[in-house]
């Protein structure tokens, strides 16, 4: 079993910047998937950004070149750099394992492990 716990959630001003980290252990493949996806109330699960073993990100359209996903393979630690956020930001953020980047990014639930959030909140 996979286990996963983030950190790094907060309030921030719309502008500003926040780091998510996720630090992953227990029966966790170093080829497979990293990743976040987030969830606003009253909204789906979407996925955010992710990340191959060899390093090939994948992002939202949404991220639109301001979120930041790496990993560290030696570590098995993901983080997600945010700048630039905006209200609509705003969400619960979940770190995600999976043995295929899409499955992330679809929020495949079936198919992915992922830990219990942290809250991201953006003011305007």
């Amino acid at each position: 079993q996979v286990q996963l716990r983030e950190s790094g959630g907060g309030s921030v001003q719309a502008g500003g910047s926040l780091r998510l980290s996720c630090q992953i252990s227990g029966s966790f493949y170093p080829t497979h998937c990293m990743g976040w996806f987030r969830q606003a109330p009253g909204k789906e699960r979407e996925g955010v950004a992710a990340i191959d073993s060899d390093g090939t990100p994948h992002y939202a359209d949404f991220v639109e070149g301001r979120f930041t996903v790496s990993r560290d393979n030696a570590k098995n630690h993901l983080d997600l750099q945010m700048d630039s956020l905006k209200p609509e930001d705003s969400a619960m953020y979940y770190c995600a394992t999976a043995a295929d980047c899409g499955w992330i990014m679809h929020v495949l639930s079936n198919f992915i492990n992922s830990a219990q959030g942290t809250q991201v909140t953006v003011s305007s």
